[in-house]
């Protein structure tokens, strides 16, 4: 009838470790003192073993100190392979745990990347440069989808865009206002303090579509009125050089103000009932950050102190 007993299966990394400190030193004495053991009890785990591996004696006994056998010089590559890999292990867990190593994967909406992220993550950076850092932008549903598959730890989405974020576990960042871009030349250039939305009624709007549903535009639907869009531009600055040139005005979010040309003026959107839309750190419902992500999302909270208010 076969042996099904499998030794290996029973060998301790314990054992391991003491074998092979005996085997550096060449005595279970200095091997003792080195654990911080007692010789009996360094005897007793070499004896164990030798019992699980059935290979017969590991050590020579001499007069002083001992000597590998050929079974002994035999173990030790296994032994340092095992204990190696176990050192290993737990070097990462802990840089795991510190967030001083691993990986960080994160998505952004695009105008969170204008600002709030590049200031987060140089936060981040600086406090654990080891950390691997994978980085995507796009707009907030397809974010969510890279979210729910695996492939992000977190997502800084916006409530822009009707995105369902009801099915996911939201960390709040902020309430983001919202500015009117306007040329210099404009009659409220001027103004001082925030202005109804109102006010602009009757303007020509530059947006990124030709219909404000799901766009920041639903503010203007808000306020009761449908904004009349003369120019659908989809890139930022190009919004901008429209503006500039005095072809109509734009809706700007506070995380794009800090990029904004020096020939337009932003006017503060007074609010009026709920903020324009919230950011938040979108992460999947029941699943844990990881200690990279914790620590990234720290940062970004942190990050919103540089955000005009």
């Amino acid at each position: 009838m076969p042996n099904t007993h499998d030794a290996g299966s029973e060998v301790s990394t314990v054992w391991l470790r003491v074998f092979l400190e005996v085997a550096r030193h060449g005595s279970f004495t200095v091997a003792a003192r080195t654990l911080g053991w007692t010789q009996s009890a360094v005897s007793r785990q070499v004896a164990s073993l030798e019992a699980a591996l059935d290979g017969g004696p590991l050590f020579d006994r001499l007069p002083r100190g001992v000597a590998l056998t050929e079974a002994g010089r035999l173990l030790v590559p296994y032994a340092e392979t095992v204990t190696g890999a176990l050192h290993d292990a737990r070097r990462e867990l802990g840089a795991l745990r510190e967030a001083a190593g691993g990986r960080l994967r994160f998505g952004a909406f695009a105008t969170a990347d204008a600002a709030l992220v590049p200031h987060a993550l140089a936060l981040f950076r600086a406090r654990h440069p080891r950390v691997r850092v994978l980085r995507e932008e796009g707009f907030t549903p397809a974010l969510l989808d890279r979210l729910t598959a695996g492939h992000l730890d977190l997502a800084v989405v916006s409530t822009t865009g009707r995105a369902p974020l009801e099915s996911y576990e939201l960390h709040h960042i902020l309430d983001e206002p919202l500015f009117v871009a306007v040329p210099d030349g404009h009659p409220l250039a001027a103004h001082e303090g925030p202005v109804p939305l109102g006010r602009f009624a009757d303007a020509d709007w530059i947006s990124g579509s030709a219909r404000p549903e799901g766009t920041l535009l639903d503010a203007a639907l808000r306020q009761g009125f449908r904004p009349r869009v003369a120019h659908v531009v989809g890139e930022w600055t190009a919004k901008q050089g429209y503006v500039a040139a005095g072809l109509g005005v734009t809706l700007v979010p506070a995380l794009a103000a800090e990029s904004v040309r020096p020939d337009i003026t932003l006017l503060r959107v007074r609010d009026e009932g709920a903020p324009a839309r919230a950011v938040y750190a979108a992460t999947v419902r029941g699943r844990s950050l990881t200690h990279a992500a914790s620590a990234f999302l720290d940062a970004v909270r942190e990050a919103t102190a540089k955000i005009p208010a």
